[in-house]
């Protein structure tokens, strides 16, 4: 199926179209009239608004999860994110691996599309580990969720809270259920039980670090020494981001939004406010009550987001440490841009340089767009631009004040988030011949 399709349209192409279509299915299933609790109706843009979110891993929504939609619109929901967090393709993959159909040559390109790999061998055995490895986090994530939820809400939906919100914090999504104590509450609730908050941070993290990551560890434990300089950048930067995340938080919002709360209490919401932003989008405490100096460095560690080839978005962290690594070569002046011991090609520069400013340019313009249209607050603006474009679901307070244009503004954000604006810019262009002619060249001044 996928070869036949392929022959068509590039990787790339396949990608984004596949990624439309499935929203757009899930978007006429949640207008369906049992999709929404009676007394609810359900407008076009808002399920096109909710399956994009879902479809897209993002959590931002334009209406209570639990309070609008019925078991049926919850399902599709949960099923739009598994389907949006592994990837049509690896579920396709997987389909025909389960039919032992062959995998040739095209579909192991897909797969490796998919996953941003950068070498092609191997395809089958990381699809089946990614596979495995969703059922086991996802299943011990539900377990642990299930045994704090059982005592409150009794046994099947005890259950059912613990696999939805296991799928969601694996996946990155931010969807919750937590409506049925106050509408958009996140998990504002749970703020000083560990085992839940820890249990949520943990799957975010494990989702965000990505399936190459998964890879590199299973092979070779905790020797890091061993470790593909992919792995070693992203398990350094990820381990950097979270506890200096962390530290940051505690320090800014310590005597403000934390004010009341015990030291464990504020150390764990410190934790959960530096984990979330890459690229997750539950909350347990008030986004909107942060202070500006906290809303800035939630929309920074949005931008950053998680790795490539994860359930997260953003612009990555080995597209930073690229950049940082740059800008230190330079004023060092150092020959190369060089790494635990490697030097890295400029091919990674270019490419990160490209999805740094192309999103930044994406987010600024939208920010700008949703202000003027709207009269919003700057900072509550770039929160929710910047939550839109990274995928995150993390919210000031906006979504649900957002009118007719700035909502299919965030749903183009969301998508262009998800697929990768570059790589969709990139769609157009894949498959057309361009003469690489060398202009010229002369000098300009900069800086």
């Amino acid at each position: 199926m996928f070869a036949t399709v392929s022959k068509r349209f590039s990787g790339m192409q396949l990608i984004a179209g596949g990624f439309f279509l499935i929203i757009l299915i899930g978007t006429l299933l949640l207008m369906l009239p049992w999709a929404a609790r009676p007394g609810e109706s359900t407008s076009f843009l808002s399920a096109l608004f909710t399956a994009t979110s879902a479809t897209c891993v993002t959590g931002l929504i334009v209406v209570d999860t639990f309070s609008h939609w019925t078991l049926f619109g919850q399902v599709v929901i949960l099923c739009l994110i598994q389907i949006g967090g592994l990837g049509f393709i690896t579920i396709g993959i997987t389909v025909s691996m389960l039919l032992r159909k062959k995998i040739g040559l095209k579909e192991r390109g897909l797969i490796q599309e998919s996953f941003n790999v950068i070498e092609l061998r191997g395809m089958v055995r990381l699809t089946k580990r990614v596979i495995l490895g969703t059922l086991f986090f996802e299943l011990a994530g539900a377990a642990v969720l299930a045994a704090c939820f059982i005592p409150q809400m009794g046994l099947l939906q005890g259950a059912y809270y613990g696999i939805f919100h296991s799928v969601s914090a694996f996946c990155n999504a931010g969807f919750d259920l937590m409506g049925r104590d106050a509408p958009f509450s996140s998990l504002t609730a749970y703020y000083n039980q560990p085992v839940v908050v820890i249990t949520v941070m943990l799957l975010i993290i494990v989702g965000g670090i990505g399936f190459i990551v998964w890879s590199d560890l299973y092979d070779h434990g905790l020797s890091f020494r061993k470790y593909s300089l992919h792995t070693k950048i992203v398990v350094s930067s990820t381990l950097i981001l979270v506890f200096g995340g962390a530290l940051v938080f505690y320090f800014i919002e310590g005597g403000r939004l934390f004010a009341g709360m015990r030291m464990p209490d504020k150390i764990l919401s410190a934790l959960f406010c530096s984990v979330t932003p890459r690229t997750a989008g539950f909350n347990t405490t008030d986004v909107a009550a942060l202070s500006d100096g906290g809303k800035l460095v939630t929309v920074i560690l949005m931008f950053i987001g998680g790795a490539p080839g994860s359930t997260a978005g953003g612009v990555k962290v080995t597209s930073m440490v690229v950049l940082f690594i740059y800008i230190k070569a330079n004023l060092t002046r150092t020959v190369g841009y060089n790494v635990f011991g490697r030097r890295l090609e400029d091919e990674a520069l270019r490419k990160a340089s490209a999805v740094f400013c192309t999103n930044l340019t994406l987010a600024s313009a939208a920010a700008v767009f949703l202000c003027g249209l709207q009269n919003f607050n700057g900072m509550d603006a770039l929160v929710e631009v910047f939550s839109a474009i990274s995928t995150v679901g993390m919210t000031a307070g906006l979504t649900t004040q957002l009118n007719t244009a700035s909502r299919i503004v965030v749903i183009l954000l969301m998508y262009l988030g998800r697929v990768g604006s570059l790589s969709f810019a990139m769609s157009f262009t894949d498959k057309k011949k361009i003469a690489h002619v060398m202009q010229p060249a002369e000098k300009i001044n900069i800086g």
